[in-house]
């Protein structure tokens, strides 16, 4: 039996779960920003994934996508973050020690949720909200928490998904 060597142009395992992130963040319908976070337990399994959106039910016609203006005519008080719906759509509710990959730093709220549920591991990309009191708030909490954070660093840029047949 001739022995073939196996590709050696695959993605890493954190490539692959901040890919399935980066792609939840593609089904948000917010105008300006677009987040999507995965949650991996120790076996390298997905066991939640989420973008942010509105609650169920709440209409993304009729509420405000708006930054800027009273809080009840902005997004904010409506909005669900990608680390929240990930939690609340996981399969399971054992998160303990699961590792959440995220394209954006987490703020105060999710932070709390990402505590509270036993993930022990965050992953992110840009730490672009570094300054804001949400984000120094949650970088208080995860380290009095034990929850371990880290950016990103991949060589790869750009992954591109195809759907031609041709291709597969």
């Amino acid at each position: 039996m001739e022995k073939t060597n196996k590709r050696d142009d695959y993605i890493s395992w954190d490539e692959y779960f901040m890919g399935i992130a980066l792609l939840s963040a593609k089904r948000s319908k917010d105008p300006s920003t677009q987040v999507g976070a995965c949650i991996v337990n120790k076996e390298k399994k997905v066991v939640g994934v989420g973008y942010n959106g509105f609650p169920i039910g709440c209409s993304d016609e009729k509420l405000p996508w708006n930054r800027k203006g009273d809080l009840l005519d902005t997004k904010y008080p409506y909005i669900c973050h990608a680390e929240l719906n990930a939690i609340l759509n996981s399969i399971s509710r054992d998160l303990l020690n699961c590792t959440i990959y995220v394209a954006l730093f987490p703020c105060n709220e999710c932070a709390k949720a990402i505590i509270q549920s036993g993930i022990k591991e965050v992953v992110y990309i840009s730490d672009k909200y570094a300054e804001t009191d949400a984000v120094k708030a949650s970088k208080i909490m995860f380290i009095q928490s034990g929850i371990k954070t880290r950016q990103l660093e991949v060589d790869l840029k750009n992954l591109v998904i195809s759907y031609e047949a041709d291709k597969i």
